[in-house]
This record gives structure tokens, sequence and C-alpha cells, in this order.
């Protein structure tokens, strides 16, 4: 399998997370959103959105949007299970994990930030509190809420809430989102980050990391 792959997009984040959780081999292929290689014919044909990441598979298929890879991923190779069993513990999993990627994340990513800039004439500041704003006003602080750490987002093993939350965090602090008021998910995202696959899916240590 092939993964294409950004070292900073949160998204992309998501399913290294769940590969390294899951010891899978697949290979990285960087596609460098910065550059507009996510715009590029030859990517385009593989994925129509034009967004990271994107899953190969070996026989050409692709899989697109994060959480779709995941649960292929699940169904593929399912230890850890990070979708529950437990019907009502997979909805509030699932419910935290789509909080996230469906109501924060879409709104602070790199194509509505340059509309902001280059058809709105927003500055910096105005970009600013509009990152702020959407990434805390029912977002971050609805998800600090209805998260039960123990010591993971929903008890003691990994899930796809756990998946999706580091991942955002990191691109708060990326526009300096001021998080002091949310000490469960900080205290769950320093647990999750002290695990060995979290931490090999951090931006940072990724092979285009910049």
């Amino acid at each position: 399998m092939k993964l294409y792959d950004y070292f900073r997009s949160s998204a992309a984040y998501r399913v290294r997370i769940a590969i390294e959780l899951k010891s899978l081999d697949v290979e990285r292929i960087p596609v460098h959103l910065a550059r507009g290689e996510h715009r590029l014919p030859e990517y385009l044909a593989k994925n129509p959105q034009g967004l990271a990441p994107a899953l190969e598979l070996d026989d050409g298929t692709i899989i697109i949007q994060s959480l779709a890879i995941i649960d292929y991923l699940d169904a593929l190779a399912p230890r850890p299970l990070l979708t529950p069993k437990d019907p009502l513990l997979a909805a509030k999993a699932r419910g935290v994990a789509l909080a996230i990627a469906c109501d924060i994340h879409p709104l602070n990513n790199r194509r509505v930030l340059d509309y902001l800039r280059e058809k709105l004439g927003q500055d910096e500041s105005g970009v600013d509190a509009w990152i702020h704003h959407w990434a805390l006003k029912g977002g971050l602080e609805a998800v600090e809420r209805l998260i039960e750490p123990g010591p993971f987002c929903f008890g003691a093993q990994p899930t796809i809430a756990d998946v999706c939350l580091v991942p955002q965090l990191f691109a708060a602090r990326r526009f300096a989102t001021p998080l002091d008021a949310l000490p469960k998910l900080l205290a769950v995202e320093a647990h999750c980050l002290a695990q060995p696959a979290f931490a090999a899916a951090e931006p940072s240590r990724q092979a285009d990391a910049e």
C-alpha cells in the first residue's frame, strides 16, 4: 500500500497514527500541499478532490478521506480496533472524531484560509481571529466536555477520537490558538504522545518535514 501524505496535514497525520498503531508496512509518498503538488494532473487522476491523504492499495484502488481510510485499516488490521466493538463507546468515539474532522478541521485548513486572504481580503489578524474562533467555540471547547479520559479519550485504549484529537491540537498550536482552558484534552494528548506509535507519526519526524 501507498499513502499519499503531507507531513503538516492533520488529516494525513491521523492516518499515520493509525498505521503506526497497527504496525502496517505502508510506503509514504509526499504530496507537498504548499507547493501545489496536490493540484498536478497526475495526482488529481488518483484523487479528484486534490486533497491529502489518499491510500493506494496494491491493485491500484484509491481510498480518499482520512476517516474512510482509517475504517478500511480497522477492517484490514483490527488490532488495535480504533472504533470500539461496544456500540455506545463506538458512537461516543466516532462523535468526537466527526466533530473534529467535519466541524473543526475544514474551517481551518489551507484552502479556506487562502480564500479568506486572497478573495475576501482578510489580513493576518482577521485570519487568526477566524482560526481561533472556529477551533475553540463549538469546537475544542465542546470536545473537552465530551471526552471521558481514562487516560485516552474514552478509556484505556486509543480510539478514533484520539487519532483525530492529537493532530487537531497540533494544528491549533501552529496558529497560536490558546489551549490553557482545555486541561482534559491536554492530558489526553500528553498521554498519547508518550506512546511510540503516536510519537512516530508526529510531523517533525516525517521524511518530508521542513
